[in-house]
């Protein structure tokens, strides 16, 4: 599967092209979902997983640089070995740290559209874990529920897409703390067509910590109309 997707502004500008690349190998799926900004930045993750009676995330190295990622992220999570590196800037230079973590086998980084597109039926709320990288890695809970539905337009025709919201469960008692001190993340909104085959179309939210809420959306490629040359 190879998918083409656009992030915009809150404005509606285009600020980055992306393409999400998915290719199975064995009884293990490899995905990359790449984003290339108009400012030079960049946004890449690489994703390993296997996919049976559930879906089990294996590896995932995540990328964020450049100047729409004012704090650049660089982590990588094994999930079978239960290590982690990231990188870190200290005293201007770049450090590789690690650790080892007791991660959760439900960890979706890389896979959350997945989530909405597989959503259980008759499931009012779906809960899962996600790493996230802050001063240091820490493992976060996801709380994923319909949101009720909207109308998308294929052409001329409309669609009825499943809109989904994603809230963050920070926990313990940073998660007491953070509404307080305004460090809670806002949710995020997910869409996906209906039907035989649920397709991911389009998410609302941020996609790093404090940055701007952006829009993704897929798209296709479009050719530009060229007026016939008239013969002489």
């Amino acid at each position: 599967m190879h998918g083409f997707l656009l992030l915009k502004s809150d404005d509606g500008r285009v600020i980055a092209v992306g393409d999400q690349v998915n290719v199975v190998r064995g009884d293990e799926i490899y995905s990359r979902l790449v984003f290339h900004f108009r400012d030079g930045s960049i946004d890449d993750e690489s994703t390993v997983f296997h996919q049976g009676s559930v879906f089990q995330l294996l590896r995932d190295h995540h990328i964020q640089k450049g100047p729409s990622f004012p704090e650049p992220v660089d982590m990588t999570v094994n999930v079978p070995t239960g290590q982690v590196f990231w990188r870190e800037m200290k005293d201007g230079k770049n450090e590789v740290k690690t650790e080892h973590m007791d991660l959760p086998p439900d960890l979706v980084n890389g896979m959350v559209s997945m989530i909405v597109e597989n959503f259980p039926t008759e499931v009012t709320e779906f809960k899962t874990s996600y790493l996230v990288l802050a001063s240091k890695p820490r493992v976060v809970k996801l709380s994923v529920k319909p949101d009720g539905t909207d109308s998308a337009r294929v052409g001329g025709s409309s669609r009825r897409s499943n809109r989904f919201n994603v809230h963050i469960e920070i926990g313990g008692v940073s998660g007491i703390v953070a509404p307080v001190v305004g460090k809670q993340p806002p949710d995020v909104k997910l869409w996906v067509i209906d039907g035989e085959v649920p397709t991911f179309v389009k998410m609302e939210g941020e996609l790093s910590q404090k940055g701007p809420r952006w829009t993704m959306i897929l798209t296709s490629p479009t050719w530009p109309s060229h007026s016939p040359k008239k013969s002489e």
